[in-house]
């Protein structure tokens, strides 16, 4: 065999090779969570882009319980301040920290929403019930958003562990298993709602 044909040989073998490696669906798995996150991201941004009218809203109810408003606003806060970018798929320290903010904003608003049965008032104004609307709206978005960037990560955290994608995981990628939405401690019981 002459050296132009051992070239090509030994160049389809490493095409044959590396097409057998996973190296491709790694990739795809890879994007499959980065896309799933950015619309995580997407519906946490709505979410949080509805609570500032929604906190106007409730506030023009003159006796209304400043407390639930106020842990509402600082929940917010908290849940801006927490980088919501994508490098947290890479970091499942930050990834928590993201994921506890945003559950802790998710439990202010429930508690609003409860507390405002009280007052009728309120929940009359088109605005309210507009807004009351939209943030359901957004909470089922959220978790689809949510359901789906599990199961992407679950593929991509199976590529990632399986033989032999995991070779080409490890020594050609280097990459790592990626952090998930884990369900809130306490999440298995109902709330409870005192009038």
């Amino acid at each position: 065999m002459n050296r132009r044909a051992r070239r090509w040989a030994s160049a389809t073998i490493l095409v044959l090779g590396l097409s057998g490696c996973g190296y491709n669906s790694i990739q795809s798995a890879d994007e499959d969570v980065k896309a799933g996150w950015a619309e995580v991201q997407n519906q946490y941004q709505r979410r949080l882009d509805l609570v500032p009218n929604l906190v106007k809203t409730v506030q023009g109810a003159a006796n209304f319980e400043r407390e639930t408003l106020q842990a509402v606003i600082e929940a917010r806060a908290k849940a801006t301040s927490v980088q919501m970018d994508a490098s947290v798929l890479d970091n499942p320290e930050a990834f928590q920290r993201f994921d506890q903010a945003q559950s802790q904003l998710g439990g202010a608003l429930s508690r609003l929403l409860v507390t405002v049965e009280r007052y009728p008032e309120l929940r009359a104004t088109a605005n309210f019930r507009d807004l009351q609307a939209q943030l359901e709206g957004t909470e089922n978005r959220i978790a689809v958003a949510r359901r789906r960037f599990i199961e992407g990560v679950s593929r991509y955290n199976k590529l990632v562990r399986q033989f032999p994608t995991n070779l080409t995981a490890r020594f050609i990628l280097g990459a790592e298993l990626r952090p998930t939405f884990e369900a809130a401690e306490g999440a298995e019981k109902p709330p409870e709602v005192q009038f």
